[in-house]
């Protein structure tokens, strides 16, 4: 993994919507919780601004985490996320803790590369239709990808790409595909837009008539 992501947490007593509002409004902290592994859920407040930027990062939803508590670090998940329902303002976020010997299920960003420049498209005026943008994967947490690629190059024409065509890193398994053949869901396909379809149609249908004539 490229980047480290350090979150400094400070230890929450106060809890409830009262305590949450206050901690918003005159420290500009959110509340937060770190649960799992084996430990009780310890309640953390950590800084609004900060955490917001962090999340601008797309690699900050697929990496392990380092949270800062009372000197100590634990590394983390983020697994759930609240916002304001019409504010700017984030309201609460759940991490949770990860252990090295322990696989985790995270949600994992696809880029769609050399789209512009496939044949399909470029020399044949396919759209790619994207049908997902993110996977979930099984893995350990040393093997947690920041992204997985989905290299449109070799797509041809109305061809889909599926789940179980994902060039995947070592060690990583899609969570879908476990559950059997029916769960491999399309990815992406390239295809000619409507509109085209049709002219072709009619172009097609007008070259028939004018043979037609020419008889």
């Amino acid at each position: 993994m490229s980047q480290d992501f350090v979150i400094e947490a400070f230890p929450r007593d106060d809890q409830g919507r009262g305590a949450s509002r206050r901690l918003r409004r005159e420290e500009r902290k959110i509340p937060a919780i770190i649960y799992g592994g084996n430990k009780e859920a310890t309640a953390i407040s950590i800084w609004h601004n900060e955490l917001k930027k962090a999340l601008e990062n797309e690699a900050f939803f697929s990496h392990v985490l380092t949270v800062e508590l009372d000197g100590k670090k634990e590394s983390v998940i983020l697994k759930d996320l609240q916002r304001h329902p019409y504010k700017p303002i984030l309201t609460h976020a759940d991490f949770l803790r990860v252990d090295k010997d322990h696989e985790i299920h995270v949600n994992v960003p696809l880029h769609f590369i050399n789209e512009e420049t496939a044949p399909a498209i470029k020399l044949h005026g396919g759209v790619a239709n994207h049908q997902i943008n993110e996977v979930e994967v099984i893995c350990l947490p040393q093997n947690l990808p920041e992204f997985i690629e989905v290299d449109m190059t070799a797509v041809e024409m109305d061809q889909v790409v599926h789940l179980s065509d994902l060039k995947l890193p070592e060690g990583v398994r899609v969570a879908a595909l476990l559950q059997g053949e029916d769960h491999d869901l399309p990815v992406v396909a390239i295809h000619k837009p409507r509109g085209a379809k049709v002219d072709e149609a009619e172009e097609g249908e007008e070259g028939e008539e004018n043979g037609e004539e020419k008889e």
